[in-house]
């Protein structure tokens, strides 16, 4: 048995508490889901502890040493880790304010504003496209008729000298 003193006391008091709290206990044991999604819960771990002691006069004029101590530890899950294929996202368990709340989906917000803006200027560069051929094939036709009069003058003009 450790030193019976104050400090013996807080020692042994010290050891139990770090023989309770790992990092285990902290960030978990990763689980994995159906289609390759893995959960790791966080935990928010508190603990605190006292010791005392106090040396009392005998009749045996040999001090007796009587003290204690005590630890306390809670254990609160605060988030869990989602991790996909090519994502990861923190989930809260709960929200302080909406401000919280807002700022956990922005990310989430900011992706698909991004997937429906790059969806539009597909389009437009799909339909600019096929605007820009159709442009194409009246200019060609235009051109082709052109040089289809041209033609056909020349040989009223040929006709005519003749």
């Amino acid at each position: 048995m450790k030193e019976q003193s104050a400090a013996g006391i807080l020692e042994t008091t010290i050891e139990k508490v770090k023989n309770l709290v790992n990092v285990s206990t902290i960030i978990g044991d990763p689980m994995t889901v159906d289609g390759g999604i893995t959960i790791i819960p966080v935990s928010k771990v508190t603990y605190g502890f006292a010791s005392g002691g106090s040396d009392f006069p005998s009749k045996s004029n040999k001090e007796i040493f009587g003290g204690g101590g005590g630890a306390g530890v809670t254990i609160n899950p605060v988030a869990f880790l989602v991790i996909q294929s090519n994502n990861v996202k923190l989930m809260p368990v709960n929200h302080s304010s909406s401000l919280d709340k807002l700022l956990d989906y922005m990310p989430d917000l900011i992706e698909k504003t991004n997937n429906i803006m790059n969806r539009c200027m597909q389009n437009k560069k799909e339909t600019t496209q096929t605007i820009l051929k159709e442009m194409q094939k009246k200019h060609d036709k235009n051109m082709k008729k052109q040089q289809d009069d041209k033609k056909e003058i020349e040989k009223k003009i040929e006709t005519e000298v003749e």
